[in-house]
């Protein structure tokens, strides 16, 4: 079992005529949908409103196959982000967080909804942002099995991060826990503003993690490891947007990984971290082809790569 920990959140997505289409989302609910839709065993542990978003966040989530760790709902609203699409595909957002549902979520449930059997741990986004969620996962870590592979995706949203240097701290505590961080370039150059990108993502690496993967939209995506670079190119498609691609590749790449009978010790072998980021460069691709945060489904996968 793969547990997937953060945020559930509605995308109103703004296209360039004004037009708004509400649509699940969050960075971890992406990734939860996308490991249940490639057939990996999945728990989702976060919280959900009572609240009619509330209701189709969790009826996405059972329709793809996932675990709910949480199930009880909150009185509170769902949490909801204003993504302005532009003409190139990208997403900018604006986040609606204070008094919202995603945040109400303290260490003893998160402790109490950890599976048993689990083998892998994904963290990221919102939740490392927001309270009381945000402790609660930094004390969860002590919690996740010596043998648990643990991948942070932190997927920084500056417009969602009042204290950098509170959010900085909360991440470098994550590390000494994480084995894999995910990063796009963008994430690289918020947390280490004005530094090239391999300096970064070999910086972040450090003596600590087993591995660091970048994603930069259609250019090769990359993965630093101790013994070296590896890179593949990313299939070139025709984007309708690019919400919840890098989401999607985190989780193709746990899927993957876990598929193949690997573990955290695996992170650290070139062969087959490649062919990891090549079956996760093929899903984050095929996502962008849909509107909104639709991952593919494994027998799609299965038309479209051998990988899979």
């Amino acid at each position: 079992m793969i547990a997937v920990v953060g945020e559930a959140l509605i995308d109103l997505v703004v296209d360039d005529e004004g037009v708004v289409a509400a649509r699940p989302g969050g960075g971890p609910f992406n990734t939860a949908r996308t490991l249940g839709r490639l057939g990996v065993p999945v728990t989702y542990l976060g919280r959900l409103s009572r609240d009619a978003f509330g209701r189709m966040l969790r009826a996405s989530l059972v329709r793809d196959g996932v675990v709910l760790g949480v199930p009880a709902a909150a009185a509170a609203p769902t949490t909801l982000a204003v993504a302005d699409v532009g003409r190139d595909g990208a997403a900018r957002y604006a986040f609606y967080l204070t008094g919202t549902a995603a945040a109400d979520l303290d260490y003893p449930v998160l402790c109490a909804a950890l599976p048993d059997d689990v083998v892998a741990v994904h963290v990221g986004t919102l939740a490392l942002v927001m309270e009381p969620i945000g402790s609660g996962v930094e004390r969860l870590m002590a919690d996740v099995p010596p043998d648990a592979l643990v991948m942070v995706d932190p997927n920084c949203r500056p417009a969602a991060i009042g204290d950098r240097d509170a959010y900085l701290d909360r991440f470098e505590g994550m590390m000494h826990r994480a084995d894999a961080v995910k990063v796009s370039v963008e994430d690289l150059d918020y947390l280490c503003p004005g530094v090239p990108a391999e300096v970064a993502a070999t910086t972040l690496l450090g003596e600590k993690l087993a591995l660091v993967l970048v994603t930069d939209g259609p250019r090769p995506a990359r993965a630093f490891l101790a013994s070296g670079e590896v890179s593949v190119a990313v299939p070139e498609v025709e984007v309708a947007d690019t919400i919840g691609a890098g989401d999607a590749f985190s989780g193709a790449f746990l899927a993957w990984w876990s598929a193949n009978g690997l573990g955290r010790e695996d992170l650290r072998r070139a062969a087959p971290v490649r062919e990891a980021l090549r079956a996760a460069a093929e899903v984050a691709s095929l996502t962008c082809t849909r509107p909104g945060a639709g991952p593919p489904w494994l027998a799609e996968m299965r038309r479209h790569s051998a990988a899979w």
